[in-house]
């Protein structure tokens, strides 16, 4: 099957929903518009990734201030499920589009970084929270656990979620490559050039397609902005759109679903490059 697939390199209005969520269904418009039929948003772009903040934590000590901004991240967060995913799923079903998107879920009194995966009927197909949140990342947002770390199924293939940092985790990659992922989503925020020779070993190991999406701003500093670097890579590691850091855009690349096939002849880690009577994956 043939199809278009399209990352949004963006970034969100920090501490502002609304607007965040009328930028979002902007942008899943454009990009239907190219004629994406799969549409992968950078993580936390719902809620935001207040990147340069230290919410005024020290070893042994928290700030009043640091709480107050907690507060605000914590109100610009979003339910699951709520206004916000009735909103994009809409935007979803408007652009007959999948639409995976990163999200600062609500819980009770914990946030968690989450990718929602909408289908083009606009319902709420399924979600990943971030397993392991990265160094100042843990203050601030919960852990995840294994109920969310399963593939969705749709048309042009299944498609899982590994959220930035959790591309490192050669477990959890194991884990998606054995329910056999096929439109492997790594929303980030790690605009580091080091970041597409990541998403091209993902791609050459899992043998699937990587869309990566991350995040751009123009921060008030260098520690506040986010550069960029959104790419697609295909199952041979070939890289097929980007990697941008030219500011905010939509790139595409019309993907061949049976290239997966072609790169499995040679090397299918959870097939016949496991050697499963050497080695076995337990998920807990």
């Amino acid at each position: 099957m043939r199809f278009r697939a399209a990352v949004v390199q963006a970034g969100s209005i920090l501490f502002d929903l609304e607007a965040t969520l009328a930028k979002a269904e902007g942008l899943t418009g454009e990009a239907a518009a190219a004629g994406a039929k799969v549409i992968l948003f950078p993580e936390a772009f719902l809620g935001g990734y207040p990147k340069g903040a230290d919410f005024g934590a020290r070893v042994g000590s928290r700030s009043a201030e640091g709480r107050a901004l907690f507060r605000r991240y914590f109100e610009s967060a979003i339910d699951v499920p709520g206004p916000a995913t009735t909103r994009i799923g809409e935007a979803a079903k408007a652009a007959g589009a999948w639409v995976a998107m990163g999200a600062i879920e609500r819980e009770g009194g914990t946030l968690y970084c989450t990718v929602l995966f909408f289908a083009p009927d606009g319902r709420l197909a399924g979600k990943h929270r971030k397993l392991m949140p990265t160094a100042m990342e843990r203050l601030i947002w919960g852990f995840g656990d294994a109920t969310t770390l399963e593939c969705v199924e749709t048309p042009y293939g299944r498609m899982g979620a590994a959220i930035c940092w959790e591309n490192y985790m050669p477990l959890l990659r194991a884990h998606l490559y054995a329910q056999g992922v096929q439109l492997y989503c790594a929303p980030t925020v790690d605009d580091r050039e080091t970041w597409a020779v990541t998403m091209r070993h993902v791609a050459l190991e899992g043998r699937c397609f990587v869309l990566s999406a991350c995040q751009w701003v123009a921060g008030a500093s260098a520690s506040e902005s986010i550069g960029g670097g959104s790419l697609i890579v295909g199952p041979l590691g070939k890289v097929l759109a980007g990697p941008s850091r030219d500011g905010e855009c939509v790139l595409t690349a019309d993907l061949d679903s049976g290239e997966i096939a072609e790169g499995k002849f040679d090397l299918d880690v959870a097939g016949h490059y496991a050697r499963p009577d050497v080695f076995q994956l337990t998920v807990r």
